[in-house]
Order: structure tokens, then C-alpha cells, then sequence
């Protein structure tokens, strides 16, 4: 029998047993590496919750990333509240390197079609020759640009370009002008402030506008144009302190973006380009005058029973009184007799001086390119023919703004200023020019408001703003110098509220034709008077003016009483005899 031996192990059985001592290895570490994990995620519990508690971490906010404003090399316009008028937006400009094309038809060809008012027959040409460069398009969208880059032709690169655009469009286009395709200014703010916009252009260039009141008076200036079926018109609205214009409308007008290619027509401004005779609004000036130095009271009178006639001149009244007027009724009605007669009592040499400080004879210094010289007699031509048409604003012509800061300078108690087109900011009016006294001025206030209750500007009253204004109708001159029959400007100078000013609004309306339901009449009574009601209420509460109920001391600011029928106060002057002929304003210049 042999002895018991224990069994001896083979190759494979010794394998088996290395990989499960290994797995038991791996298992220990891999129990001890989560162990660790454990232990350190209690350790960091215990030390948030135990430890640290109340003691709050600050972490540091995550950084924004701010994308780099477009740099442009114009500054923005804006009105007098920051809204934007216009501003530059960077785009780019497409040209080509005739050079660097190897078949300028082929490159044409695709061009046009990613830029489809592009003409291959046209450009093709352009992309031949010995040149190194050839604008294709000067602003190009990005959807655009990247739509020519993807067509990856040689010889055609990109170029960074700036367009300048317009938000309000059409709304101050005589006003902001325009630039021409490489930025310059070439009318309006934009020419007048071109090295402005170009030295300062982190700052925008801050204008008198509101565009709220410049939409308003559009808009009423346009329906009155429409209704009368006008050739145009003009409008503005100043403040009577300070000569900022808030608004400047001519019509018609043109969109901004296109200054370099609007019809004449459309970018004369007729505010202050246009000079036309003012014709009643400028009796406003002369019973101002007349009031000022003395030569009338409001108690005096003038014979106004028939029409006078100076050599071969006849005035008249349109659909007059036939008696004796006194100066309150010489106003309010609107007499050219009256008027002519009392302009008299203060001659010749005075009369012009006044007309002069008051700015009718020269440019107003108004911050625009655009301005006119108004067209007035000369020293030598200027006569007692010349004062007595002139009283009632024919035998002159000026510009609408002339008329609306002449206005502001008799109810803002006879300080003249510059008018202008830039915001002021001061607390207290800027410097100016006396012209009258503040009596004078007080009383031309009442004088203005009794035309709107009693007179011939009752269309334009609004409840509660106690309007003041006058009414002014002109013939138009034809090319011979001559009136012509059928061509009126119409017109209406207006303040609100009359026993504090604080606007002038001056409309005027340029050929109107009669209509049915104003009688057969175009008159600035019937024509600019409505319009100028509706531009007073819709921007009066734009402008923080409320409507007000007549107090003890508002009607005492402006009570004036007609005096009833009187006789003449003296024998009526006798003119020269000569033949009786219509006005010729050719005549009254030469004279």
C-alpha cells in the first residue's frame, strides 16, 4: 500500500487562483478609493453645516461680455428730448480691383445674382481695364455681404462705409438738410454743423425741435393744403422767451435720405427761403409802433369811410366799415385805410428805422445755410407811397420766420432775439434787443386777442388757451411785377395763451382756392385761422399748457373795449390827384 499524497497543482488551476487574488486586490483599492471619497464629502458637510454656517461665501458675478459700439465719424441729431432726428450706421461698401478679375462678364454675371438691381451689361465694362478700383455698390446689408463673400470671386473686396439715415423721415427735413454719399453735409443742420458732427461724435448735436409738435403741425399744415387745394405751405412754432423754434414745416417735402436727389420744389424751404408779403400780420408792427411812440392812443381814430388815393394808387378795405375807425377797430377789422393813415402820423424816416431793428431789411441769423434777404425799398426809393402799403404789409416781402420773430418781439414784452434751431437750456431768457415798451407789448396782446373774439381770426379760438393772432391775406406778384388776380398767399400769426404768451404759431398757405363752404372765400381768416385752432389744442398739452377757465386777472390782462361810432377826429388828408390804378408792387419798390 502506498503512502497518501497531497494532489499537485496544474498550470491552469494556478491561474485561476492569480486572478482571483488580483480581483481581490482591485476590489480592496477600489473599496478604499470610495472609503476616501466618503470620509472627505462628510468631512466637507460637516464643515459647511457646523463649522461655517452663517459665514456666506461672496462669489465675484460673471462678467458680461459688451459688444464694442460701431464706430461711425458723424454724431447723432436729436430733437429737444433726446429722440433721434439722425444718426450713422456703419455698413459695407462693395468694390473691385479690375486687375485682380479674370472675366469681369462671369464676375458681372454672379454678382447680379445676390445684388439684383445690378445690370451685368453694365457693370461687365467697369470691371475691365488697368484701374484698382471700381465702387459696385456702396451699402451693402450684412445678409448681402455675406452673400457675395460666398460667391468667392477674385478682385472683389469689401470696404467699411457709413450710411446716414433718417427715424422721423420726412417729418424736419428742411431743418436737418442731408449729407451726399461720403458724409458731407450739403443743407440744412448737417451743412451749417458739419465740422460739429465730425469733431464731436460721442456727443449728439441737440436741437430746439419737438418732433411731437413738428408731426402735429405737419399733418394740420396738410390737410389745410389738401382742403384748398394749395400749391404748399409753411408753418412754425417758436417759443416767444427764448427763440427756439419748436417746430419748422414746409410743404411739400421730401424724405431725407434722398436731400441730393429731391425735386427744387420739395427742398425749398419756404420758411426761410421764401419771401413773400405778409400782408395783415404785419399790422401787428404797425399799430405797434405807432402805439410805442406815441403818435396814437387806443382812444384815437382815423377816417376809414372811403378808400384813399395817393397818384395812381387806390387802398381800400376788403369788405371795409365805410366810417370812422377807432385804433382798436382799425386792428381787429383789419382796415388797410386806418392802418395807412395812422403808419402816417409817424413818417417816413421813423417807420423804416423800425422795421429795421426789428430785422426787415436783412437775413435772420438763424443757424441754417438756407436763408433769404428779404426785398424791401431802399433809403432812397422808400416813400410815403412805400410806409402807407407797407403799414399793411404790401410793397415788402420777407420770409415767414421774419414775421413769426417780429411777432414773439411785440408779446414777450419788446425783447427781439435771434431766432434759432438749437436747444437752450438756461433758466433765464437769452440777451436781447428792446424794440418797444412792455406797455406797448402788453397792450399789442389785447389788440390780438380781440381780433380772435371780435375780428377776422375767430376760426382759430380754442376754449381755454385765450389764442390772440391776426389774420393776413396777400396777392401774389406775377413775373411782370404785377399782382396776380386769382393768387393769395393766406396767412395767420398767432400766440397762446394771449395774457401769458409762450408760443407763436404762424401759418400761411400758399395759393389757396376758394371753396363752397367757406363762401367762395380763401382768406387767412377762412384758410390759416382753422388750421392754426388745430395745431394750438393738439400741441398745448404736448407742451404742459392746460386749458384754463377766464379768471378776474386773465380777463383784466386782456379787456379791450371797441368804442362805439364816432366823428372823425380831424378832416381826412388830402393825396396827391392822378390817375386811380390797382397797386403794382414793381411800382411801390421803384416809386
Amino acid at each position: 500500500v502506498e503512502p497518501h499524497r497531497p494532489p499537485v497543482a496544474t498550470t491552469s488551476d494556478g491561474r485561476r487562483r492569480a486572478q482571483i487574488d488580483t480581483a481581490r486586490t482591485r476590489l480592496a483599492v477600489g473599496a478604499g478609493a470610495f472609503g476616501l471619497l466618503f470620509l472627505a464629502l462628510a468631512g466637507r458637510v460637516v464643515d459647511v453645516t457646523l463649522l461655517s454656517a452663517g459665514q456666506p461665501r461672496i462669489v465675484a458675478p460673471p462678467q458680461a461680455v459688451i459688444a464694442e459700439e460701431p464706430r461711425v465719424e458723424r454724431a447723432s441729431i436729436t430733437d429737444r428730448n433726446g429722440v433721434l432726428l439722425a444718426a450713422s450706421l456703419p455698413t459695407a461698401a462693395l468694390y473691385a480691383n479690375p486687375r485682380e478679375i479674370a472675366d469681369p462678364a462671369e464676375a458681372a454675371r454672379k454678382l447680379a445674382t445676390v445684388l439684383h438691381d445690378l445690370d451685368p451689361a453694365l457693370l461687365a465694362p467697369r470691371l475691365e481695364g488697368d484701374r484698382q478700383f471700381v465702387y459696385i455698390r456702396r451699402h451693402l446689408t450684412p445678409r448681402e455681404q455675406d452673400a457675395v463673400n460666398r460667391l468667392g470671386i477674385p478682385g472683389v473686396h469689401f470696404q467699411r462705409a457709413e450710411r446716414r439715415v433718417y427715424p422721423q423721415g420726412r417729418a424736419a427735413v428742411h431743418v436737418l438738410g442731408g449729407t451726399d454719399v461720403d458724409g458731407n453735409g450739403i443743407a440744412g443742420v448737417e451743412r451749417a454743423f458739419d465740422a460739429r458732427l465730425r469733431a464731436e461724435v460721442g456727443t449728439p448735436l441737440r436741437l430746439s425741435l419737438d418732433i411731437r409738435v413738428q408731426h402735429v403741425l405737419r399733418e394740420a399744415l396738410g390737410r389745410a393744403i389738401a382742403r384748398f387745394e394749395a400749391i404748399g405751405g409753411a408753418g412754425v412754432v417758436m417759443d416767444v422767451d427764448t427763440g427756439e423754434v419748436l417746430a419748422m414745416v414746409s410743404l411739400p417735402d421730401y424724405d431725407a435720405a434722398e436731400t441730393a436727389t429731391a425735386p427744387a420744389e420739395a427742398r425749398f424751404n419756404r420758411i426761410t427761403v421764401g419771401v413773400y408779403e405778409p400782408g395783415s400780420t404785419f399790422k401787428i408792427l404797425s399799430t405797434a409802433m405807432a402805439l410805442d411812440l406815441g403818435t396814437v392812443r387806443l382812444t384815437s381814430g382815423f377816417d376809414a369811410s372811403r378808400p384813399i388815393t395817393y397818384g395812381r394808387f387806390t387802398i381800400s378795405d376788403f369788405r371795409g366799415k365805410n366810417r370812422w375807425l377807432s385804433v382798436p377797430e382799425i386792428f381787429a377789422y383789419s382796415s388797410n385805410i386806418g392802418t395807412a393813415r395812422m403808419v402816417l402820423e409817424v413818417g417816413v424816416p421813423r417807420h423804416r428805422a423800425f422795421l429795421e431793428r426789428l430785422g426787415m431789411t436783412r437775413r435772420l441769423g438763424i443757424e441754417l445755410p438756407e436763408t433769404a434777404l428779404p426785398l424791401a425799398p431802399g433809403p432812397r426809393q422808400w416813400r410815403e407811397i412805400n410806409t402807407m402799403t407797407i403799414a399793411f404789409g404790401h410793397g415788402i416781402s420777407v420770409t415767414p420766420l421774419h414775421v413769426a420773430t417780429a411777432t414773439a418781439a411785440m408779446v414777450n414784452g419788446g425783447i427781439l432775439r435771434t431766432p434759432t434751431i438749437l436747444a437752450r437750456d438756461g433758466a433765464s431768457p437769452p440777451p436781447g434787443e428792446r424794440v418797444i415798451r412792455a406797455e406797448t407789448s402788453a397792450t399789442i396782446r389785447r389788440l390780438m386777442r380781440l381780433t380772435v373774439t371780435h375780428g377776422s381770426g375767430k376760426g382759430a379760438d380754442v376754449p381755454g388757451y385765450f389764442v390772440g393772432g391776426k389774420t393776413g391775406t396777400a396777392q401774389k406778384v406775377g413775373a411782370n411785377g404785377r399782382y396776380l388776380r386769382d393768387a393769395r398767399i393766406s396767412s395767420f400769426t398767432g400766440i397762446f395763451p394771449a395774457h401769458a404768451p409762450r408760443y407763436v404759431v404762424y401759418l400761411m398757405i400758399d395759393e389757396p382756392k376758394p371753396q363752397r363752404d367757406t363762401h367762395g372765400y380763401a382768406t387767412g381768416g377762412w384758410v390759416a385761422a382753422p388750421a392754426a385752432k388745430e395745431v394750438i389744442e393738439r400741441i398745448g398739452p404736448l407742451l404742459g399748457i392746460v386749458p384754463e377757465p377766464e379768471t378776474e386777472t386773465i380777463r383784466a390782462a386782456l379787456a379791450i373795449t371797441l368804442p362805439g361810432q364816432a366823428p372823425p377826429a380831424r378832416p381826412p388828408r388830402m393825396y396827391p390827384p392822378m390817375m386811380r390804378a390797382p397797386i403794382s408792387v414793381l411800382a411801390l419798390l421803384t416809386a
